[in-house]
């Protein structure tokens, strides 16, 4: 018996492999009640898995674990045939990674199918990888161009803005959250050995958010950014469903292709702190210049992180400064409802910079049925504001998040594959 199969039948034969896999329905039962931006409450056994299959890509309602990683890749595709088996052949690794397993073995004199930094049998360890579409892939073939969703634009500098061309845009993002960030690694390695033919990578950032266990009571808080704030105290409640429906999917209320429905928009940006200069800045002045007390992430008039300040009962500012960025990014007007996003943020540190000093910073991710109500809105208030001083972004780009793989006979893309074949094809 070969130490795979060994390994197998420890597991207890294929009902031990089926354990490997996971509960189908574990995103429902274990993480009832957490929201996407609580922090991470400890190692989930890796033998857990989150569903693959549904009408809605996993890793954005997802309760978020403790790392993840965001790579832009550029497209090798020039026809709709090419498009379709990229697309397959991506899905099909997915569902196998996702779900865990056995790599086939090969002959020795051949590399092997599996890179084997997880060991001989992988674990599920709560995988999720969202693929979304940048402007830039329909931009450049004119038989996709057609569909290209409203909304879907380039990444443009706001005024704070120093974006490096380098880590920006890209024609495809996968998203990587799992509870170890080997297990990230492990999938963004197969993904680009086995697509090598249709992927090159354009720019990866890597990120984490702390795990810290759960209060007495049950309830979880969520996770702090590298200035020491809280990091999702405001992020709408990701658990109902209804909410999700008019903040976070494409439907048809949104004007867009119906390739997309079911789809979102994905918003990423890199985002270096400048942490020593925060460090040496008063808490009072801290607390000011985000609205929030910092202990505590509870609002200048709450007592705790849930507490919703009542900026009407501080028309002038005399609580709640009008520059804050809490008040600045969600003043709780009736028109700002439309501007509401979903966050699923990691904090990253990549070592030191040439001047000396710490590169460490937050992997901002939104994602939102309109990109232009909602992130670009809500950042386009806060430009100018005092927080402005300690931070830079510096990368990311806007994506298309494709709809959901349903069942075992779909595939990522399928909608927009069959958007583009049914079109006629214009004369040359």
């Amino acid at each position: 018996m070969t130490g795979r199969r060994q390994l197998l039948a420890g597991l207890g034969g294929a009902g031990g492999a089926l354990a490997v896999a996971g509960r189908p329905g574990w995103a429902d039962e274990d993480a009832a009640g957490r929201q996407v931006a609580d922090a991470p409450t400890g190692h989930a056994d890796a033998a857990e898995s989150v569903p693959f299959y549904g009408p809605h890509q996993a890793g954005i309602v997802t309760p978020r674990p403790a790392n993840g990683i965001v790579a832009a890749c550029d497209v090798v595709a020039g026809t709709p045939d090419e498009l379709e088996r990229m697309f397959r052949t991506l899905t099909q690794r997915l569902a196998f990674l996702t779900r865990g397993g056995i790599p086939p073995e090969l002959d020795p004199r051949l590399p092997p199918s599996d890179s084997g930094i997880l060991g001989p049998v992988i674990p599920p360890d709560n995988l999720t990888v969202t693929v979304g579409l940048g402007a830039s892939l329909f931009e450049r073939l004119p038989w996709l161009l057609p569909h290209m969703p409203r909304r879907l634009q380039r990444m443009t500098q706001f005024p704070n803005d120093a974006l490096d061309r380098e880590l920006c845009h890209g024609d495809m993002s996968l998203q990587f959250c799992a509870n170890l960030q080997d297990t990230n690694i492990h999938a963004l390695r197969d993904i680009m050995k086995t697509l090598a033919g249709f992927l090159v990578l354009r720019w990866v950032q890597e990120g984490d958010v702390p795990v810290i266990p759960p209060n007495p009571d049950g309830t979880t808080e969520s996770a702090r950014n590298f200035l020491g704030f809280r990091d999702g105290s405001a992020n709408p409640d990701s658990n109902d469903a209804g909410l999700m429906a008019d903040i976070v999917w494409i439907d048809g209320r949104n004007d867009e292709p119906s390739w997309v429905h079911g789809g979102t928009y994905q918003a990423v940006r890199i985002i270096r702190n400048f942490v020593e200069r925060w460090d040496r800045t008063p808490l009072s002045e801290q607390e000011a210049i985000f609205g929030r007390r910092k202990a505590s992430g509870a609002p200048f008039d709450g007592e705790t992180e849930s507490d919703v300040p009542d900026y009407t009962r501080d028309p002038a500012g005399t609580v709640t400064p009008l520059d804050a960025h809490i008040r600045l990014a969600n003043p709780r007007t009736p028109q700002s409802r439309e501007n509401l996003m979903l966050r699923r943020p990691f904090n990253y540190s990549n070592g030191v910079t040439r001047a000396g000093q710490l590169d460490q910073g937050l992997l901002f991710i939104t994602y939102q049925a309109d990109l232009e109500k909602g992130f670009i809105a809500v950042q386009t208030r806060l430009n100018g504001e005092p927080l402005e001083e300690y931070i830079k972004p510096v990368g990311g780009g806007y994506f298309v998040v494709l709809p959901g793989v349903r069942d075992a006979g779909d595939y990522l893309g399928r909608s927009l594959v069959e958007a583009v074949r049914s079109t006629p094809t214009p004369p040359t």
